[in-house]
C-alpha cells in the first residue's frame, strides 16, 4: 500500500474549495430566509413534530430566528429560538477551524471530542424538554 503524502505546510487557497462552497450555500439560504418571511404561510414546510405533538422541537422557530437576525432585531432572535443564537458563533468558529485546518492541507478529523458532542446533545435535548414545559414557556417560539 503507498504511503499517504505529508500535508503541506503552507497555505492553499485551492484547498478551500468544499469550505468556501458550503460558506456560499449557507450564504444563499441565509439570504433567502432574510427576504422570505418564514412568518409567512406557503414558503417553508411545518416541522412534523409540531404537527404531531403541537409541542416544539429544538429547531423550531429556527429559520423565524434567522430572519430576526438578518434584520438585525436580537431579541426577535432570542424570543424565537434562543439556542440556536447561542450556536450560530459556535457554528461560525468551527467553519473557520475547518477552513484554516483545509487550506493547511491538514488531514480531516473529527469536528469535536466525542465528550464535546455528547455535552452539546445533552443541551440540546434540555432545551428541548424544558421550552415544551409550563414553566420554560417563555423558550418556545
Amino acid at each position: 500500500m503507498p504511503a499517504r503524502p505529508a500535508p503541506s505546510t503552507g497555505f492553499r487557497l485551492r484547498n478551500l474549495a468544499l469550505p468556501a462552497t458550503s460558506l456560499a450555500v449557507l450564504a444563499a439560504a441565509t439570504t433567502y430566509v432574510g427576504l422570505v418571511d418564514p412568518r409567512e404561510s406557503g414558503h417553508y414546510p411545518s416541522c412534523p413534530y409540531l404537527v404531531i405533538t403541537g409541542l416544539p422541537c429544538p429547531g423550531c422557530g429556527g429559520l423565524r430566528c434567522v430572519h430576526a437576525l438578518t434584520h438585525l432585531d436580537l431579541p426577535a432572535a432570542l424570543g424565537y429560538n434562543a439556542l440556536a443564537v447561542a450556536l450560530f458563533p459556535l457554528i461560525g468558529w468551527l467553519w473557520l477551524r475547518w477552513a484554516v485546518r483545509t487550506g493547511r492541507g491538514e488531514p480531516r478529523r473529527t469536528l469535536a471530542d466525542p465528550r464535546w458532542l455528547r455535552a452539546l446533545l445533552a443541551v440540546v435535548l434540555v432545551f428541548w424538554i424544558v421550552r415544551d414545559l409550563p414553566f420554560g414557556a417563555a423558550l418556545a417560539p
